[in-house]
């Protein structure tokens, strides 16, 4: 076996142990076991720089072709603060930075890229990121606005064989801890067109989940870099819950 896939498969027992034990008996809940705490050999993969797969988190993805993949810099730490608040998830809270080309990508199950500009991978970067998707991995894409025709056409070449597909209302996805049955929540008009949410599957597994017209991503951020009213603030950061929820339990 491919050690990529060993890599990314050994993370998905404690991911899908972490939600079992730990989020299906929120809201409230119980405070998170002492086994959750770091222990020394979860010290010793941080000094080694591995993440410690009994931790979630969120890494933010720098693709290439010129886009600004490190938009928003305040959204993750903002979304991982969240969800420590509000589920019983251990969450490993240190900003992360991974490229398709590092080692390290296989071992985070939940890529966030965002921005305004070009994606534009290589080959070899398609064919990487294709087996850590196939693998068990999730990419998140959120389109802060001007992504779509890059997002589209990238999606296209790294799954030619999979379409784009819009996820109903009914999905999953938009049920797996707040219910959103109206799908995605309408952060910042952009082009004022309704709020969409795409998915690249596995089968039933969403891969790659593409938000359009929503940015939900700037939803997480800082609330004076927007302004975005309470509510709206809230909504994203909700959805936010609701993929990790998704990630976790599959």
């Amino acid at each position: 076996m491919n050690s990529h896939y060993s890599h990314l498969s050994f993370f998905r027992p404690a991911r899908i142990l972490c939600f079992c034990a730990c989020f299906l008996l929120i809201p409230g809940g119980i405070p998170v076991p002492a086994s959750a705490q770091l222990s020394s050999s979860a010290r010793a993969r941080r000094a080694a720089d591995e993440p410690d797969p009994s931790y979630f988190t969120i890494a933010r993805l720098k693709y290439p072709g010129g886009g600004d993949w490190y938009w928003g810099s305040s959204a993750i730490p903002n979304m991982l603060d969240y969800i420590d608040e509000h589920t019983n998830i251990p969450v490993n809270k240190e900003q992360t930075r991974v490229e398709i080309r590092s080692d390290r990508l296989f071992s985070y199950p939940f890529l966030f890229a965002t921005g305004h500009g070009n994606i534009n991978f290589s080959d070899d970067d398609l064919a990487r990121l294709r087996r850590y998707l196939l693998g068990g991995g999730f990419l998140f894409i959120n389109d802060s606005y001007g992504m779509d025709k890059a997002v589209r056409r990238e999606l296209g070449r790294l799954f030619p064989d999979r379409p784009l597909v819009e996820l109903p209302f009914s999905h999953p996805i938009y049920h797996s801890f707040y219910n959103f049955p109206n799908g995605l929540p309408k952060i910042h008009e952009h082009n004022n067109k309704p709020a969409q949410g795409f998915a690249v599957l596995d089968g039933e597994r969403v891969m790659v989940f593409y938000t359009f017209e929503s940015d939900i991503g700037d939803g997480w951020e800082d609330p004076q870099v927007h302004n975005d009213p309470p509510n709206k603030r809230e909504a994203a950061l909700k959805m936010g819950v609701n993929l990790a929820a998704y990630v976790l339990s599959r």
